[in-house]
């Protein structure tokens, strides 16, 4: 491949994974997770940009739940699963909705809501990186991994899998399908997406749950092989941001039989 990376770093490598439990008040988890440069929230706010050229795709994850729901909104049978963004400045708009919308689509399959029925789970995701004109895919995978690191703090959630996200791009001029493509790389990709997969009983057992691959505007199609292609890029990716679950939650290289004991 003739293209480049920043940092070296190959076609198939995601950028560097850092997250943090964030202990924050008023709600049963938090978590951040970023793909990029470590860096705290604090620094982030102060100084949005620098760390948006550094590369960084940064968001903090909150759970509030089980908790009491609006009468309007409540299930006999379920919990209600609410999701909303807030990005770092302005408010929250069409992309809050629809990274919304993507997020909790990909957190669902792996959710055991019938045991707490009438009540709310609240999910809160917080932008740690500025927005940009178009829904960025890194900064969903993002949100998804913030957000299960979330949920595994909390423990009040009961879940069958854990969900992690990895977010791939295609090249315009090569075609070159690219793991986690960082800010440089995102104005010259013509087709990208998030693939977000539930790992049950180790590394080996993971399923795709939700994908959104698509072309950019005026961009060439693309067909199946390709889609292959890039779900398997992005499953094996996704292996390596599970692994970093199971790390920061004291379990270091576990091979995953104990499936999610966590």
């Amino acid at each position: 491949m003739s293209y480049a990376r920043r940092g070296r770093r190959k076609h198939t490598e995601p950028r560097t994974l850092s997250s943090n439990l964030e202990g924050l008040t008023r709600v049963d988890g938090s978590a951040r997770f970023a793909f990029g440069p470590s860096s705290t929230g604090i620094a982030i706010f102060k100084f949005p940009h620098i760390f948006s050229s550094l590369g960084e795709s940064s968001t903090l994850a909150s759970i509030s739940g089980p908790i009491e729901v609006r009468i309007a909104a409540e299930q006999p049978s379920t919990a209600t699963f609410e999701v909303s963004h807030r990005p770092l400045s302005g408010i929250p708009g069409t992309q809050s909705k629809a990274l919304s919308a993507n997020v909790r689509a990909a957190l669902l399959p792996a959710l055991i809501l019938t045991q707490n029925p009438r009540t709310l789970i609240q999910l809160v995701i917080q932008s740690l990186t500025p927005t940009k004109s178009r829904l960025s895919d890194t900064l969903v995978a993002a949100s998804v991994n913030a957000s299960t690191l979330a949920l595994l703090d909390a423990g009040s959630v009961p879940m069958r899998a854990i969900v992690c996200a990895v977010a791939i791009g295609r090249l315009t001029n090569d075609k070159t399908l690219l793991v986690d493509p960082d800010s440089e790389e995102e104005p010259h990709l013509d087709a990208s997406g998030c693939f977000a997969f539930a790992f049950g009983r180790g590394p080996d057992d993971a399923r795709c749950v939700w994908a959104n691959w698509r072309s950019m505007s005026g961009g060439a199609g693309y067909d199946e092989e390709e889609v292959a292609e890039a779900k398997e890029m992005a499953r094996v990716a996704a292996k390596k941001v599970w692994r970093h679950v199971k790390e920061v939650f004291g379990e270091g290289d576990d091979d995953g039989s104990d499936g999610m004991e966590i």
